[in-house]
């Protein structure tokens, strides 16, 4: 056997010491390789997130090749794919010639079509560099047992799962002491991996085991032998055989860092994947421990050179990615410069709806205008600017309600009333009854749930229940009509729910006018020559799904899975109040005194609209909405029926048949589709309605209201560049990446999934890594691919220095244009302009798509 007597926790300490600077190297190789890794959210708070997020600082086909190199990750689309595209005619030979033009690299590599059509009828570059654990696998049996990867990945994923889990099992383990000790701790329990993985005698050699994770780091880089140059490399690809998990840390990471705290669990994860080599090592014989270091040494010593020609080789790719982006970029650009210009004498605007900048609202938006002119669609973040989070009434459940790049600064909670003025001065007992009420409900549901657990309890659970536990068993095997769950009212009697409402807390009168006229500028209303409406909507959106472990990744890409309900509401109930408006006006924000705001949600499942808080709308802007309602009936049919072929159903279907359907579809529990989400985004519109007004932008856009006339100092355009567009293309990327690599960045297949920890993630089937991104199900329908590859095209109605002012003071947005990880295109006199880094060029052939 390989001895590690000299390293075992009883000698190490008294084994030679390792200079600091040694030390200290081996420290910046471990955190530069945890720096690497990007969040990923839990499924109660679930956004998209780009897995990339933390390598935009290179361009992105070297980091495609780093990619391939250290996990076996396919970055650009897959190679058959595009050939598909070509063969189909949607890259036409027009697109591929303009790629080749328009990339620098590929013109100085003098690369031509006919080599970019022949590549694709050849497999991609793939090298990926082994691991320790890799080279030590030799035996000539593993054929009749798991592979050490395989089983390593398994063994420290379900400790994960145990050290994590705070919702989902009755009895925790003890973890005080960390995760790294924990996992040590469970293998002197687990005599099962030795066996599944050919190693009896694997318990033996536990007490080998570095005490601490800084020691297992530092035994484990020194004993491997590689230069300092690539050890970063190799730790960043030991962290990829466990991607889901060390995502998940860094999510925690993530969350602390925001608070100003720090959170050790993805370094003790990495010394976790690293430690195993200790064990393993202690079941090789010398000459095969010597033959695998030898192994491990030659594959790393060539890496910088690989890395380069694996670059080199993804040229034709990048140049593929490129060519598909033109072709749809082509269609784009015809249909916005199809558009009339703004209107010489504005329309009577009887309504104002601002609607998520989420893909899902185009369509709606368009419908609406369609049917009412009178009707000016807006498009605004859907948290609509307000940065809090939000605790339902009675509980602790607090919850962020924003994008994931931003820290709550506020709080909203539900505060009762009463539609009646008069009937106010009661609403503070009304309240205390409600919470009363609603804490012994809950007590006593949780009692029940908590009596399905005990050993036993689950035959008898099942019998006592009877007829009602079938119940909700039935609703999903014969969905009904049920409207969308108010998760938030969940435990409320009846008689309080009306007027239960959620509201800003904390603030003075003083703050909340602030935030009110940071919120109106933003919206683009309020400012002089700006139009406000009699009523103005903010509309949210939410899904509705059934027995959906990802449901809350279809309410939102961004706000941190919630619904835009909670904001809508307290943003309109702000911007009613009396002292707001008062202080306002003092501020020079121009509302009309008639101006009444009023709270809607989107249901992108069934596109219905509801509206929230009617009783406290007054007769003139009631009567407003019921008209709406007549028009929104349509607008959301119009919606339904284009939606309605993706979905495999009839778009001529009656009107209430085809609601039916849509409605039983959301309450399906064996539904693996219930929408598409946000399938097929490719682009983001920040300027005036009017430039892409009646543009049939066929869902895959998002747009957000801006125009630069109201934006003289540029502190509008900088937020949508350096929050919007962010979100957006985390939203854009994770479909990407789920798309091109669903093995690694994709979630797998829906009806396999397996909840993990309550709501930390799934796995697919009973263990494995946890799954990151989309499930296949939200990319594909059986048949082909709903959603195309492409990078985001952001294209902006601004004055060029005013954009190059943004990109010159925020390194993350040049990184994303100049590394290109998106397109940026500015709205010029002659057609569009395309950032670049050596600066602003035409679009090409941008007038001729005009006519």
């Amino acid at each position: 056997m390989y001895s590690l007597n000299d390293s075992s926790p009883a000698t190490a300490q008294a084994a030679p010491s390792v200079d600091d600077a040694l030390h200290r190297a081996i420290d910046e190789a471990c955190a530069q390789a945890c720096r690497a890794i990007a969040p990923s959210w839990p499924l109660d708070r679930a956004i998209a997130v780009n897995p990339h997020w933390q390598r935009i600082g290179l361009p992105l086909r070297r980091v495609a090749a780093r990619m391939a190199a250290l996990g076996n990750v396919q970055v650009f689309p897959p190679r058959e794919r595009q050939r598909e595209a070509w063969q189909q005619g949607r890259i036409r030979p027009a697109d591929l010639a303009q790629a080749l033009q328009q990339l620098p690299a590929a013109r100085s590599a003098g690369l031509s079509a006919e080599r970019c059509v022949q590549a694709l009828h050849e497999p991609a570059p793939s090298a990926q560099l082994p691991l320790l654990i890799d080279v030590l696998d030799t035996d000539p049996r593993r054929g009749n047992r798991l592979g050490w990867r395989q089983a390593v990945t398994h063994q420290v994923s379900q400790t994960c799962a145990a050290y994590f889990d705070a919702h989902q099992a009755d009895w925790q383990p003890e973890h005080r002491e960390g995760l790294y000790a924990f996992w040590r701790d469970t293998l002197t329990h687990d005599h099962g991996i030795g066996l599944l993985m050919g190693l009896p005698d694997l318990g033996q050699a536990i007490g080998a085991l570095p005490a601490t994770a800084q020691d297992a780091e530092r035994w484990v880089i020194a004993r491997l032998g590689l230069p300092p140059a690539v050890w970063a490399d190799y730790l960043e690809s030991v962290l990829l055989s466990v991607n889901g998990w060390a995502s998940w840390c860094a999510y925690l990471g993530w969350q602390a860092a925001q608070q100003g705290g720090h959170d050790a669990h993805l370094r003790e994860l990495l010394a976790i994947r690293l430690a195993w080599g200790v064990l393993l090592l202690e079941g090789k014989h010398d000459d095969d421990a010597g033959r695998a270091f030898a192994a491990l040494q030659n594959a790393w010593a060539d890496a910088p050179q690989g890395l380069q020609k694996a670059e080199q080789a993804l040229l034709v790719d990048e140049v593929w990615q490129l060519a598909l982006e033109i072709g749809y970029q082509r269609q784009l650009a015809q249909r916005l410069l199809a558009t009339a210009a703004p209107p010489l004498v504005p329309p009577v605007t009887e309504v104002q709806a601002a609607f998520c900048i989420d893909v899902r609202s185009e369509p709606l938006r368009r419908a609406i205008e369609a049917e009412w002119p009178a009707v000016q669609t807006l498009g605004f973040a859907g948290f609509f600017g307000l940065p809090v989070a939000y605790t339902p009434l009675a509980t602790a459940a607090r919850r962020p309600q924003l994008p994931g790049l931003l820290a709550p600064a506020m709080e909203v909670t539900d505060r009762v009333v009463s539609a009646d003025a008069a009937r106010r001065a009661t609403d503070a007992l009304l309240q205390a009854a409600a919470e009363r009420s609603r804490q012994t409900r809950l007590a006593l549901k949780d009692q029940w749930q908590a009596a399905s657990r005990w050993p036993g309890a689950a035959f008898s659970f099942v019998e006592a229940a009877g007829l009602g536990y079938l119940g909700k068993l039935g609703g999903w095997l014969v969905p009904g009509r049920r409207a969308r769950a108010r998760d938030d009212l969940e435990g409320l009697p009846a008689r309080y729910r009306p007027v239960c409402r959620p509201a800003l807390m904390g603030l003075d009168t003083a703050a909340k006018v602030a935030l009110a006229a940071r919120v109106l500028h933003a919206m683009g209303l309020g400012a002089a020559g700006s139009r406000v409406a009699p009523l103005v909507l903010l509309v949210g959106h939410g899904s509705q799904s059934a027995n959906n472990a990802h449901a809350a990744a279809l309410d939102c890409g961004a706000c941190c899975g919630q619904t835009g309900e909670v904001n809508a509401r307290s943003l309109a109930q702000l911007l009613n109040e009396a002292p707001v408006r008062e202080g306002l006006r003092a501020q020079g924000v121009a509302l009309p005194e008639d101006t009444v705001f009023m709270a809607a949600l989107h249901n992108t499942t069934t596109d219905e609209i509801e509206g929230f808080d009617l009783d406290l709308l007054p007769p003139a802007a009631l009567a407003r909405w019921e008209h709406l309602q007549r028009v929104l009936e349509h607008a959301c049919d119009r919606v339904r029926r284009e939606r309605a072929p993706s979905l495999g159903l009839d778009p001529r279907a009656p009107h209430t048949e085809l609601l039916d359907q849509l409605r039983r579809r959301a309450n399906d529990g064996a539904q693996t589709r219930p929408e598409w989400g946000l399938a097929g985004n490719a682009a983001f519109v920040i300027a005036p309605r009017w430039r892409s007004l009646g543009s049939v932008l066929q869902g895959r856009s998002f747009l957000h209201d801006y125009d630069a006339a109201h934006d003289r100092d540029g502190s509008v355009l900088e937020l949508l560049m350096t929050a919007p567009m962010l979100v957006t293309h985390w939203i854009n990327w994770q479909y990407h990446a789920s798309t091109c690599d669903p093995q690694h960045l994709g979630s797998g297949n829906k009806v396999l999934h397996n909840v993990v920890g309550g709501h930390l993630g799934v796995f697919e089937g009973n263990g494995g890594d946890l799954r990151v991104g989309l499930s296949r199900q939200s990319l594909h329908d059986g048949e082909r691919w709903v959603h195309e590859p492409l990078r985001l095209t952001v294209v902006i109605d601004a004055p060029q220095a005013a954009i190059d002012k943004v990109i010159g003071q925020h390194a993350v947005v040049r990184q994303l244009i100049d590394h290109g990880w998106l397109h940026l295109w500015r709205f010029a006199d002659t057609g569009f302009e395309r950032r670049t880094p050596g600066g602003w060029l035409a679009v090409a052939n941008a007038g001729a798509v005009r006519a």
